[in-house]
């Protein structure tokens, strides 16, 4: 059965180390408006309330900073996707800062409790720090640390506090029980920057990183098809893709932490087009375009919005069934 895309637009930026990507959405939209496509009105969308005035207010927690107001973010997308999947829809994220990824996996699994998800992480970063490795204290450096009910406690550098302890592990029983992935069902794209306590962290869980290289010498064909029969016990997949995947240098700036030597959009399109073409893929979220730090103007939006543009015939025609 074919379901019917439903935009979610979750401007929440608080998560990360720069303000801007609240305004990712709007740019991504302008760009669909500039190339005459009719995209954003043509499908069901829900615009996520933000806290976002929240950087204005003392902050407490150095080590998961604005992490109550990411709680409640959370708990709100989570709620917004669990109603968008139960009422027989696919629903595309598109949000601020990566810290949304807990909310949207923690509603995946709400609304299919019994059934186990498999995470496509497209991204340079790993963001499988926890308040007790992180170096910055940015939360949407944490979403998968969480998600995986993981503390890292052998490669601890920080002291947290009572309070970002308790909000830490509210975050990863948003919706329903901790763990809401597993290691195994865990595969990186991609990352290619990374912290020593999350290198420790993914080779003591055996997480599969295909890298950029990796990926261009094999074929993308062959670790597509590889990734999947990984995947091959899980009942559906996530993908998460952060257009900081892509390299920086020859595309832009324009994303809260840009990493150089990515991927190209063609690469992107291909990779994710091979993943929908499995027929699980529940939910596809697009994260971190950055508007106010794009050097090219509205560069990171169009690419953004180009490939969303190739790859959305294939998600209403092959998601869901």
């Amino acid at each position: 059965m074919k379901k019917m895309i439903e935009l979610i637009k979750n401007r929440s930026d608080i998560g990360a180390g720069t303000r801007g990507s609240d305004l990712g959405i709007d740019a991504i939209e302008i760009a669909a408006i500039n190339k005459g496509s009719q995209y954003f009105i043509n499908y069901p969308f829900v615009d996520v309330p933000t806290r976002n005035s929240s950087i204005y207010q003392n902050d407490n927690h150095p080590f998961g900073k604005h992490i109550q107001q990411i709680y409640e973010q959370c708990k709100q997308v989570a709620s917004t996707v669990e109603d968008s999947l139960s009422a027989g829809n696919f629903p595309l994220v598109f949000s601020g800062d990566h810290s949304s990824a807990m909310g949207t996996i923690s509603g995946i699994k709400s609304a299919y409790p019994d059934k186990k998800l498999g995470v496509i992480w497209v991204d340079a970063h790993a963001d499988i720090h926890s308040p007790y490795t992180t170096p910055s204290g940015n939360m949407h450096g944490m979403p998968l640390a969480a998600m995986l009910n993981e503390d890292n406690l052998s490669c601890k550098i920080n002291e947290i506090d009572q309070s970002t302890q308790e909000f830490w592990n509210k975050l990863k029983r948003i919706a329903g029980p901790a763990e809401k992935i597993q290691p195994a069902n865990l595969i990186y794209f991609g990352v290619r920057d990374t912290e020593e306590p999350e290198d420790l962290l993914i080779e003591r869980l055996g997480i599969k990183n295909y890298r950029v290289e990796e990926i261009r010498q094999r074929g993308i064909g062959d670790c597509v098809a590889e990734a999947l029969l990984g995947l091959q016990d899980c009942d559906m997949i996530y993908i998460s893709f952060d257009v900081d995947s892509m390299d920086s240098e020859l595309i832009s700036d324009g994303t809260g932490t840009p990493v150089p030597k990515g991927f190209m959009p063609k690469e992107i399109v291909l990779i994710l087009e091979e993943i929908i073409r499995s027929k699980k893929v529940t939910c596809l979220e697009i994260v971190e375009v950055n508007p106010l730090l794009d050097n090219k103007g509205n560069k990171m939006a169009e690419v953004a919005f180009d490939i969303l543009e190739r790859i959305t015939p294939l998600i209403e025609l092959k998601s869901g069934n």
